[in-house]
């Protein structure tokens, strides 16, 4: 035997031993695990839990195989070794590829070597991971020969058959096939448990074996429906399509209670398919403003579905043209072929915007229009809408004149028609909607007649929501008043829609905030508490005079004053939930509105103010009378829904209608985080009226669903005797 063949029988030995170091570690846990899996969840758990640890334990011991090479011989031999003087590498090269030098090196390694045998000392025993692992070996198997007994694992919680019933039928075996809709690509699959968890429109398929054979077996759901097995030779089925989460139980010759009775009905969960999603990539925003001489606008969208998207998309595009209530729009659509994997697709179009007819004063609109694979009815979703608009012009500066003419701009009275056509739809829609809905529907349309009304009242010097100034004070410093600012141009109101919420905020803060719009404050020094002159002069102000209101000519006031007037009764109307009487002054608005808009040419001009005087004999009296007393509204007192009713009546240990309490659950999916295990703490309930951990377990499902009661703003105290004292006081200043 040569040199050569000694040293890789050496590494043979080597390897052998760190594999046998490995499999006395995995042994145990091996063992362990798969008894566990056994006796929790049954056969097929355990051969993947063996599987499992003995594929981890082959890649550790692949490894360390792979370690000990012909490096690691060469490493130890050199080591062990002085006299191979770090040559030992040569003895495993070729003769031929070596110098003279080298080979004469090479027989002297071998000649020492074969006067001199290597025997290298074995590695040591990985004792740490030894014990380790026979410790947690042991502790498996002691808590598998602890496990209480019972029913099969992995198949279903039944019990014995009853003493004295011979015949009872016995559950031999069990499957549960679950086959996906087509359209989703998922593969069917069977299982041993019966609690199933599918997509909405799933078949199920149930296959169960009996001996002897039962007279008949169905399945019992919660909300009273019942579904029969069929016998086919010695197994029963039972097929279902699955719409909506439900819980159940089987049901041997009528009774549930017998072998396969069971502390918790078995849940199917109906997880619907989600609607797809679509993103923007670009532009980055929403509005764009459009540039001389574009030629191009490229839009690029990102669309993704659980179960995948539609290969097409559509694009519609608009593109608007005049303004006021003579804007026209053109729509047009265009098909685009989506790329990338069916679950997340990208759509991009590059479009002319002139050569869709985009001209000043105009916007071009895009929006990606995608649908999912559903069967047999699509979900659609729609990106967020993409504006292209042309910039408006720059007005021109109107410092240092004392009048300036601008033309009316129509698009500033645009929204009053929206707000007819939403109250026509509203009452279209009233037999379709919840009161709760309707009511809610009707008080927005009343807060966006309020906003145009407010900025309709603007033309005329009216102002709302404004913050008195506080009085003097003898610390007051000199300031002087900050200097009035400029009359606010309607182009600003015109460019934004009127009916959104931002903008009139806006407009209203850039003019009304705190009453400082134009009046000439006195400084602090020379104001004089309590005289009428000082202080009208320094905090008083008018609006409603016609010398005041000076934005508009006379007739054009006179019919805004009208407007707003009808304005008010549709505002009324519509926050009372009454929108079909709201309808009437909401369309005389628009009729005066339109005659406003042919006013040509308005006028803004700087005038001063006449404030009129205040009288204070009325002031700071306590004189109430006249005065009506109201009452403090409170929360509108709604009638007891189901689950408030049972959880009070759970509270008090009366009886309660389950049947109602389960139909608000089955109608009303979105207001729990999980239905079923309410409609399961009710079916216990049900099963055991006696329970008072049933009782409050149900409790605790309803608290999360019971609606807050509105908070109730506090009383005022009664008046106390400084109070009375104080009041008494006023009133002898007052005689």
């Amino acid at each position: 035997m040569s040199v050569v063949s000694a040293l890789l029988r050496v590494r043979a030995a080597a390897r052998r031993r760190a594999v046998i170091g490995v499999v006395l570690v995995a042994a145990p846990l091996v063992v362990g695990l798969a008894a566990l899996a056994w006796r929790m969840a049954y056969g097929p758990a355990a051969a993947w839990a063996v599987l499992l640890v003995a594929a981890l334990a082959a890649v550790i011991g692949t490894r360390r195989v792979r370690r000990i090479d012909r490096s690691w011989l060469v490493r130890r031999l050199d080591a062990d070794r002085r006299d191979m003087e770090d040559s030992a590498a040569l003895l495993f090269a070729a003769p031929a590829a070596l110098a003279p030098l080298a080979q004469l090196q090479r027989a002297r390694l071998e000649a020492r070597l074969a006067a001199q045998p290597w025997h290298p000392q074995s590695a040591p025993w990985p004792w740490r991971a030894l014990c380790l692992a026979w410790s947690v070996g042991a502790l498996l198997t002691v808590a598998v020969l602890a496990w209480p007994t019972g029913a099969a694992p992995g198949t279903i919680d039944s019990v014995p058959a009853r003493a004295g019933a011979p015949d009872t039928p016995a559950l031999l075996s069990q499957a549960l096939r679950i086959d996906a809709p087509a359209y989703t690509g998922l593969t069917p699959r069977t299982q041993a448990e019966l609690d199933a968890q599918a997509t909405t429109g799933a078949t199920l398929r149930w296959t169960l074996r009996f001996a002897p054979q039962p007279q008949r077996v169905a399945l019992q759901f919660h909300d009273g429906r019942e579904l029969a097995f069929v016998r086919q030779d010695e197994d029963w089925t039972a097929t279902l399509r699955l719409d909506r989460s439900s819980l159940y139980r089987i049901a041997v010759d009528g009774d549930t209670d017998g072998i396969l009775a069971r502390a918790q009905p078995w849940r199917l969960e109906a997880v619907p398919d989600r609607p797809p999603e679509v993103r923007v990539r670009a532009p980055e925003s929403t509005l764009s403003t459009y540039t001389r001489g574009q030629r191009a606008w490229a839009l690029a969208f990102e669309a993704a579905d659980d179960f995948g998207v539609a290969a097409d998309a559509r694009l519609r595009i608009t593109v608007t043209r005049g303004s006021g209530e003579a804007v026209t729009f053109e729509d047009r659509t265009r098909t685009l072929r989506g790329t990338g994997d069916a679950r997340a697709r990208r759509f991009a179009a590059t479009l002319d915007p002139i050569a869709l007819g985009l001209e000043e004063g105009g916007d071009l609109v895009a929006q990606l229009e995608i649908r999912d694979n559903r069967v047999p009815a699509p979900q659609q979703a729609r990106s967020a809408s993409l504006i292209l608009r042309w910039p408006p012009p720059t007005p021109p500066d109107a410092d240092g004149l004392e009048g300036l003419a601008r033309d009316v701009l129509p698009a500033y009275f645009r929204s009053q028609r929206q707000i007819i056509l939403d109250a026509e739809a509203l009452i279209a829609e009233q037999p379709r909607l919840t009161r709760e809905t309707f009511e809610t529907r009707s008080d927005t349309l009343g807060v966006d007649q309020r906003l145009l009304r407010l900025r309709y009242g603007q033309f005329l010097g009216e102002e709302s929501e404004g913050h008195a100034r506080p009085p003097p004070t003898a610390d007051a410093d000199d300031t002087p008043p900050a200097p009035p600012r400029k009359p606010l141009p309607i182009d600003d109101f015109g460019q934004d829609d009127p009916a959104t919420d931002d903008a009139p905020a806006q407009a209203h803060d850039d003019t009304h905030d705190d009453h400082d719009h134009d009046h000439d404050h006195t400084p602090a020094e020379v104001t004089t508490f309590g005289r009428a002159d000082d202080v009208l002069a320094t905090f008083g102000h008018t609006h409603d005079l016609p010398e005041a209101a000076t934005l508009l000519d006379p007739k054009t006031r006179e019919l805004l004053r009208s407007a707003l007037r009808e304005m008010w009764q549709s505002e009324l109307h519509l926050r009372q939930a009454a929108p079909r009487e709201a309808l009437a002054p909401a369309n005389r608005a628009l009729v005066l509105i339109k005659e406003v808009q042919q006013a040509n040419r308005i006028y803004l001009a700087r005038v001063g103010t006449a404030l009129p005087p205040v009288d204070f004999a009325r002031r700071l009296g306590g004189d109430r009378d006249g005065i009506a007393p109201r009452a403090v509204p409170g929360p509108a007192a709604a009638e007891l829904d189901a689950p408030m009713v049972a959880w009070q009546a759970l509270a008090w240990d009366e009886a309660f209608d389950p049947a109602a309490l389960v139909a608000w659950a089955q109608t009303q999916p979105r207001a729990l985080d999980d239905p079923l295990a309410l409609l399961a703490a009710i079916d216990a309930l049900q099963r055991d009226p006696a329970c008072t951990a049933c009782r409050q377990a149900l409790r605790g499902q309803l608290w999360h669903v019971l609606r807050r009661p509105l908070p109730t703003p506090p009383r005022r105290a009664a008046i106390d005797a400084m109070g009375v004292r104080y009041l008494d006081a006023l009133q002898e200043e007052a005689r």
